[in-house]
């Protein structure tokens, strides 16, 4: 879906999080409780008002969520991950540039 403002984004957000608190059938003071943030804070996230990114990565935490910050932020996978020796590159000093380029 695309949304014509932020506000609509937001409100749309406010809307699913709100919905995946009562599935999982808990009032908004135990979520702001779990989460370590306000009441206040759980109630504005949840009207699609501004809200801290801390705040919103807290309440995602505690209603299971986390998929959603990792699809904002996807972590980075080093080659470990991947079971395969690191690229070794060199790198390439900084200076001026080469005589006879431009001269």
């Amino acid at each position: 879906m695309l949304y014509e403002t932020n506000m609509e984004m937001l409100a749309s957000l406010g809307h699913s999080l709100r919905e995946a608190r009562l599935a999982d059938n808990i009032s908004q003071q135990v979520a702001a409780d779990r989460s370590g943030i306000s009441l206040k804070a759980v109630r504005n996230i949840e009207s699609g008002r501004n809200a801290s990114t801390l705040s919103l990565m807290a309440l995602c935490k505690t209603l299971r969520l986390t998929d959603w910050i990792a699809n904002i932020a996807p972590p980075v996978l080093d080659d470990a991950y991947f079971d395969r020796p690191p690229e070794h590159r060199r790198r390439q000093r900084a200076g001026s540039p080469r005589k006879g380029i431009g001269s």
